[in-house]
């Protein structure tokens, strides 16, 4: 799995709005992406939790969460849309997270929490979704 999209490393941003807990917010995260440490960060009057993880492993819980919610398709969809160069982003849902679901979002206006901003940054991005999100469906 360590070759996999060759050195990968996973950026993950997410707002705490001042109606939200904290904690709650770091346990949404940590339900779709595992044990992955999240740094509190305050500028200008506005939380936020940043996270960073090296190697295709740390992606393992997202991995199996993918299958276990049998949306391979959808996540390939995104995860394609989502390439720049060696870059793939993608947002997904704070509320549908916290109890450990993958929804997509759009980066702006579709929840009302904002969602959780995820950018891969690898050498090899159409090889990590291959393996993150192989093609089920027969192309005609």
């Amino acid at each position: 799995m360590s070759r996999v999209g060759g050195n990968v490393e996973i950026k993950i941003e997410v707002e705490v709005n001042p109606t939200e807990d904290e904690n709650k917010v770091r346990v949404a995260v940590q339900r779709v992406f595992g044990d992955i440490d999240l740094q509190s960060v305050e500028e200008e009057g506005y939380r936020r939790l940043l996270g960073k993880a090296e190697g295709a492993e740390s992606l393992a819980r997202f991995y199996e969460l993918l299958r276990k919610e049998r949306i391979l398709d959808a996540a390939r969809i995104v995860l394609l849309r989502g390439v720049q160069g060696n870059k793939i982003t993608f947002y997904l849902n704070k509320q549908v997270a916290y109890v450990g679901h993958i929804s997509f979002s759009q980066p702006y206006g579709e929840s009302p929490l904002g969602p959780i901003s995820v950018e891969i940054q690898c050498d090899d991005p159409q090889s990590l979704i291959d393996w993150l999100a192989p093609k089920t469906v027969k192309q005609p």
